[in-house]
């Protein structure tokens, strides 16, 4: 099913989040930019500073302290294909270039 991240009314992307686990609160999938990315990417593109290679350790602590204040502050939302809201606690975009842009969910319940 395609869910689409928002910010403040305008489309960031959308996912069909299909690498999720029946019951588990978190949800993941390709991500394909919408034409609002370019509002959001400068602070997903910090977290890849500081965390360098997909899944790995953070190498740069200052830069993840300032990007997680800085998704927090975005107001991210997620709507499904029906344009309901979807319940989230973090929204996280893993773009790495190259190596390929990811939608990273932790649901607020296993609905």
């Amino acid at each position: 099913m395609k869910h689409t991240v928002m910010l403040h009314g305008v489309i960031v992307g959308h996912s069909e989040l299909e690498d999720r686990v029946p019951g588990s609160l978190e949800a993941a999938g390709r991500f394909r930019r919408g034409l609002g990315y370019e509002l959001v990417q400068p602070v997903f593109r910090l977290f890849s500073e500081a965390v360098p290679m997909p899944g790995g350790e953070p190498m740069d602590e200052d830069k993840l302290e300032r990007y997680h204040a800085a998704r927090d502050r975005l107001g991210l939302s997620l709507v499904d294909a029906s344009g309901r809201a979807v319940p989230t606690n973090v929204i996280h975009i893993a773009d790495y270039g190259a190596e390929g842009v990811r939608l990273e969910v932790l649901l607020k319940d296993a609905t």
